[in-house]
């Protein structure tokens, strides 16, 4: 039986982990809910009593996933019957795969669109379109149980995304295709017209852990009530999230509450609440509370409580000043406070600032390094087979590695085994050793990968030029990062083909981090500096629920930094041809005594 310390958990937290019914757990920024998530999956997997059994995690990202999987295995807890990773993920895996056959749609056999596919095809869809400015970025959609809904926050476009998405829906029908969105779809789908299914999966699995749930859609809601109704108490829930977070509410997510849960999972499941906040200083906590729109408790109760904070507001600036002060901010953290330049982070309301951001700071700091989401050479395309390979080409063997490594090693087969090569001879330490045993001497990321693994397959005697399904993720794996080079490379990201890149990707955080609000949900800096904090985009012109909206973001931003905080709504940024934007109202009217910026 896995056991811990009064040490390790707090009295909360260790409520929460041994409570044996289901939970709402309402988890406030900082109070160790990845540490609770972690130890609760370990002391469930823990209590096991069949080898048929399985721990279920939802994760809102892969990258969670793996942080909570190594996390688990550190612990020194098996995870062989421990399935963790994204909603799309679990519907593919134990619903889709299983049982798509039962599904008209899907029983001829049928593919996953890959991200750069439909980019493309999206992009030549918008083309007679254009006067009209619709592009790519505004076809986004989600699903429900009573048709899609547009993500799109332009009315004025409506008609003809709508057009586009219905071309596009029949060019996938043709193709055999389905996108992410359609793998919830067909899933829910599936699990309505097979109640069997619902049984089946109640009965393997005695707990489905869900992170994050205000990021969750309606549909995925109604994909994991069927399960718990349909073991009726015998498959647990524990639910962890904040509902101040609920930022992708374009995109469907949503908080639910508690009476709504309880009448979808047909279950008894118990409020709890993390309160305690072990990140940031008291005068942190009590800058981002004035934005907390569902009123929970937070408790400023860690090292840093009684650490004096700067937080600074700057509405007076300019735009054109704007990058020199950011540059000030960042050599005064690093050389007057001494604060590592991993743990600063800049952010901003959408990635077109931050492109343009980001290049000013490499020219003002071209001996600093700068890292994020929008800066890696690849998409993070978890389900493209050559991606889970490039993870164990581009990272070196090293004990801290080693189980994530093996545990890549095992995806790797098993995608192999799924385009139908034979590999029950070969074992995850076996591929790994293979992996470890190439050397190539190639700068640039994309030859280097292309030779890695041409070299490693003829090893293995693996001809996976032969197999359409591998070569068709090859192609969309390389031509989608080669279009994602060049776009960074157009936003003046200098060296971004390099091998040097590539490997990053794998790497701990260093550097300092540039994201978008969104972007940097779940991670937490010393140092936070936030710009373009301005009414129509903290919160989105177009946004219905705009007070709350700019509220939520600005909570997320402000709840990242540990020590400090600086925030500017600069001027002069142009709204239109006549016009500019002003300062987010939600934050002028946040009274509060900022130190001198």
């Amino acid at each position: 039986m896995f056991t811990w310390t009064d040490r390790e958990l707090n009295q909360e937290q260790d409520e929460a982990v041994r409570f044996e019914g289901s939970q709402f757990l309402v988890a406030c920024p900082g109070s160790g809910k990845t540490r609770t998530l972690t130890y609760k999956i370990a002391h469930e997997l823990s209590r096991l009593t069949s080898a048929r059994q399985f721990v279920v995690a939802i994760t809102y990202t892969n990258r969670a996933a793996d942080e909570i999987h190594d996390r688990i295995e550190a612990l020194g807890v098996d995870t062989t019957q421990l399935w963790i990773g994204t909603i799309h993920a679990f519907c593919l895996e134990w619903i889709l795969k299983p049982y798509g056959i039962y599904e008209p749609d899907l029983a001829g056999g049928y593919g996953i669109l890959d991200l750069h596919e439909r980019e493309k095809l999206l992009e030549e869809l918008c083309e007679p379109y254009r006067a009209q400015r619709v592009t790519f970025w505004d076809c986004d959609y989600y699903v429900t149980r009573g048709g899609y809904f547009l993500g799109c926050s332009d009315a004025g476009k409506h008609r003809y995304i709508e057009a586009v998405l219905a071309r596009y829906f029949q060019i996938l029908s043709e193709r055999k295709l389905i996108d992410f969105e359609m793998i919830l779809k067909y899933a829910d789908q599936l699990i309505q017209s097979q109640p069997s299914i619902s049984q089946l999966l109640s009965n393997l699995f005695p707990i489905v852990l869900v992170d994050e749930y205000q990021d969750t859609k309606e549909i995925q809601y109604e994909i994991l009530a069927s399960i718990l109704r349909a073991g009726a108490g015998a498959t647990r829930l524990f639910m962890v999230g904040d509902p101040n977070q609920a930022i992708f509410g374009s995109l469907g997510g949503y908080a639910i509450d508690l009476g709504e849960l309880t009448a979808k999972s047909g279950i008894p499941i118990e409020p709890r609440a993390l309160s305690r906040n072990y990140r940031s200083s008291e005068r942190i906590v009590e800058f981002f509370e004035n934005f907390n729109v569902h009123g929970t408790t937070i408790i400023a109760a860690g090292k840093d409580r009684d650490f004096p904070s700067q937080i600074t507001y700057n509405r007076r600036i300019d735009k054109a000043d704007l990058a020199d002060d950011i540059v000030r901010l960042i050599r005064r953290s690093v050389e007057e406070h001494g604060i590592r330049p991993d743990e600063i982070c800049v952010v901003a309301p959408q990635w077109t600032h931050l492109s343009a951001m980001t290049r000013a700071l490499i020219v003002r700091m071209p001996d600093s390094q700068f890292n994020g989401p929008g800066i890696v050479p690849f998409a993070r395309d978890i389900e493209n087979f050559w991606y889970k390979a490039a993870r164990l080409a581009l990272t070196e063997p090293s004990p801290q590695l080693y189980v994530r490594r093996l545990r890549w090693a095992g995806e790797v087969l098993a995608g192999l085994k799924e385009a139908g090569i034979d590999v029950s001879a070969l074992s995850r330490k076996q591929l790994l050793r293979e992996f470890n045993l190439i050397q190539v001497d190639d700068a640039d990321g994309l030859n280097y990968l292309q030779a890695f693994f041409d070299e490693v397959f003829a090893r293995l005697a693996i001809p996976y030029c032969a197999f359409d399904g591998l070569m068709s993720a090859h192609d969309d794996f390389f031509d989608a990062s080669r279009a994602r080079i060049q776009r960074l490379r157009n936003d003046g990201v200098e060296g971004i083909g390099e091998l040097a890149f590539f490997k990053r990707a794998f790497q701990p955080r260093a550097g300092i981090t540039v994201s978008t609000i969104h972007g940097v949900k779940g991670a937490e800096f010393d140092v936070v500096i936030g710009y373009a904090l301005l009414e129509g985009m903290v919160p989105h012109f177009n946004d219905a629920d705009g007070e709350s909206s700019a509220r939520k973001l600005l909570y997320v931003v402000g709840s990242r930094a540990r020590k400090h905080l600086y925030l500017f709504s600069e001027g002069g940024r142009a709204r239109g041809t006549r016009d500019v934007y002003r300062p987010t109202r939600a934050l002028i009217a946040c009274e509060f005594d900022y130190d001198p910026s």
